[in-house]
């Protein structure tokens, strides 16, 4: 079954008047990976597993981009759901979600971009709740627009995320080191959770995935013998 990344990628074809082209959109990719054919990476996808939610709150053609990350989320995270930000709008299966009882919303995003009562650093747990991390998946500056105009978020705790690593992610440009991409947020959430497993399974999926990408692009072999496609090999 399509993960939830997946569905709303084609929800949003399903809607488009155009054809979405996008760099690359020439190559022939793995509907399953959207990495080129000839290196597919599927060899090493992962199983879905983690006790977790991420919630992937997606900004217009993010799900339709063949380097969003959101999707290697997905390909991990058991629990996760997807849907498109609209400023006018609020999809009700959102608000759902938000609403059930088995989950503890975090707004994942910088304390300085909120008033200090909401802002937390760790993910304590709640007795019989589980954490789901929203994630607001966007360029920076689409995603501090979304922050500050999505009000049915404001009754939230966010949490403030200190990486002490700068971004590894190499198939977008980010003029700041400390922005990480979204896939390295659901890692280090995951750690704050207490799932180191599956936050190193999301860390090296992200490794191989880049580098099949970029071998697709750069027309070079990949070195499957790396540290992160023997950590996915074992399992």
């Amino acid at each position: 079954m399509p993960h939830a990344v997946a569905r709303l990628r084609e929800e949003r074809l399903a809607r488009s008047l155009k054809p979405f082209v996008a760099r690359g959109s020439r190559t022939a990719r793995c509907p399953r990976c959207r990495v080129a054919i000839s290196h597919c990476a599927c060899a090493w996808l992962p199983e879905a597993g983690a006790e977790a939610g991420v919630c992937l709150l997606m900004h217009d053609v993010e799900a339709l981009k063949p380097t969003n990350t959101g999707w290697l989320i997905a390909d991990v995270v058991a629990s996760s759901h997807a849907f498109t930000w609209s400023r006018t709008e609020v999809d009700p299966r959102l608000l759902e979600l938000l609403a059930d009882p088995q989950w503890q919303p975090f707004v994942v995003f910088p304390a300085e971009y909120s008033v200090p009562g909401r802002v937390v650093d760790q993910v304590e747990p709640v007795a019989g709740r589980r954490p789901l991390f929203i994630l607001l998946d966007a360029t920076w500056t689409e995603a501090r627009k979304m922050f500050r105009k999505s009000p049915y978020l404001d009754g939230f705790p966010v949490l403030s995320l200190q990486p002490e690593r700068l971004s590894r992610y190499r198939l977008r440009r980010s003029t700041r080191g400390e922005h990480l991409c979204t896939a390295e947020v659901a890692a280090l959430c995951l750690e704050l959770a207490g799932e180191a497993r599956a936050a190193q399974v999301l860390d090296n999926w992200l490794d191989v995935f880049t580098g099949h990408y970029l071998g697709a692009k750069r027309q070079l072999p990949v070195n499957i013998g790396d540290a992160a496609h023997r950590f996915l090999e074992r399992g």
